[in-house]
């Protein structure tokens, strides 16, 4: 655990904006003592919030029926009134002397998280241990914010449990050192999203452009706006969130390569969480295949199945099934655009040249290289596509964030109806 020493009510003070933290359930006993945590709501930054924290001063801060009714209490208060919820763990375990109380206790929780799901944001920030079930509690959530030296496993035993190995596995989004590092984490993270599916993300002042851009996202993006999110799990792609021109957005980019079936759930992942929230979806593109099916149609189903406002740019390679699930019509992009240099091909564009033109093969051995070059130069470039109807216009990157900006107030008022059903099976 962090040597720092926080009571709960240091820490939801730390959290809550000045003076507006107001517990609820003050009172409530669990046995004989007090409930082992905090419940209540304050603004951070001014929004409404719900947040918890386990007290470790008062029995380990372990789980009970007392404590599991101060929270389902506020989920449901969450529920009702559409504000975030945050919760700080910490805490020894379960109270096992209540058995099956306890387990209920548990269930009640999670039936709770679950039904907030996809309506309010919820984010857990883990500053010391969080074992068996009560890391289920916590893993519910969307966002994951560790201590460096705090502990997250379902194993009771502590296996797996450190903050570098659940960054590793995509389970901890953040890793923070420190009580004030992990509570101004859940602070700034908040400053991206709605208070809940029915309401617009919050704006901030337009910023100007990051003065000197080396890559993208930057050419697009306020400065100093961009948070990435994912830590170290799915290498090869980056998915963040940013603002353009004081509006929040998602962002995902793909480094060029393979899309592994790591990256492939850390970008669904995201997409799925911007489009609860209504949250614009700016997909970078830039890879040749996908690791497997079972990564490729999973995009597929996430990208087609979401209905905010998407758009696409073609950094490098678009190729086949990474076309087709980030940037062609499956996705269901609401705009494509491409710099000049990039390439769409229905398979590796090299290899496309080969089959498309006899003569490239039966060329000397020391030009095939040249002339297949060539050919996608001229065949399988950003301007052959565009002619094709399949990118709506070609941008050089310092016009790219113009284009982004009239884009995104364009798309700001999209609408789309869906067929009734109950969610898509295959992601």
């Amino acid at each position: 655990m962090s040597s720092e020493k926080f009571s709960s009510y240091d820490v939801l003070n730390l959290f809550f904006d000045d003076g507006s933290f107001h517990q609820t359930d003050a009172y409530l006993k669990s046995g004989s003592g007090d409930a082992e945590a905090v419940t209540g709501f304050g603004t951070v930054d001014g929004v409404p919030v719900f947040a918890f924290a386990q007290n470790v001063d008062v029995c380990g801060g372990a789980m009970s029926k007392a404590q599991a009714k101060k929270i389902t209490k506020l989920y449901n208060a969450a529920l009702k009134t559409g504000a975030p919820v945050v919760g700080f763990y910490d805490s020894v375990g379960g109270r096992l002397e209540q058995k099956y109380e306890l387990l209920s206790a548990y269930g009640d929780i999670l039936r709770k998280s679950a039904k907030l799901s996809g309506v309010v944001p919820q984010i857990s920030v883990i500053l010391g241990s969080c074992l068996g079930t009560s890391a289920l509690t916590a893993a519910a959530a969307d966002y994951i914010i560790m201590e460096k030296n705090a502990e997250l496993s379902a194993d009771t035993a502590g296996g797996n449990a450190s903050s570098d190995a659940n960054e590793k596995a995509g389970v901890a989004s953040f890793v923070c050192e420190g009580v004030q590092d992990c509570v101004e984490k859940a602070k700034t993270l908040l400053g991206y999203f709605p208070a809940n599916n029915l309401e617009p993300a919050p704006a901030f002042e337009t910023v100007p452009a990051y003065e000197a851009p080396d890559k993208l996202p930057k050419f697009f993006a306020d400065d100093n706006s961009l948070l990435c999110v994912g830590g170290g799990y799915g290498e090869g792609v980056c998915t963040a969130f940013g603002r353009v021109n004081g509006y929040p957005v998602g962002i995902v980019v793909t480094n060029g390569g393979v899309i592994t079936d790591e990256a492939a759930g850390k970008i669904k992942k995201h997409v799925r969480f911007c489009d609860a929230f209504s949250l614009p979806v700016i997909t970078i593109v830039d890879a040749e295949r996908f690791e497997s099916i079972g990564g490729a149609s999973g995009l597929v189903s996430v990208y087609a199945d979401a209905t905010t406002a998407k758009i696409a740019i073609i950094k490098g390679s678009a190729v086949g099934a990474v076309y087709i699930a980030l940037a062609g019509s499956t996705s269901g992009a609401d705009l494509v655009y491409a710099l000049p240099e990039a390439v769409v091909s229905p398979v590796a564009p090299k290899a496309a040249a080969f089959i498309l033109d006899d003569s490239i093969a039966g060329a000397p051995v020391s030009e095939q290289d040249a002339l297949a070059d060539a050919f996608v130069k001229e065949n399988l470039s950003a301007v052959k596509a565009a002619q094709d109807g399949y990118v709506d216009d070609i941008t050089e990157p310092s016009e790219l964030r113009a284009k982004i900006v009239a884009a995104l107030d364009m798309l700001s008022s999209k609408r789309v109806s869906t067929l009734p059903k109950k969610h898509t099976t295959n992601i």
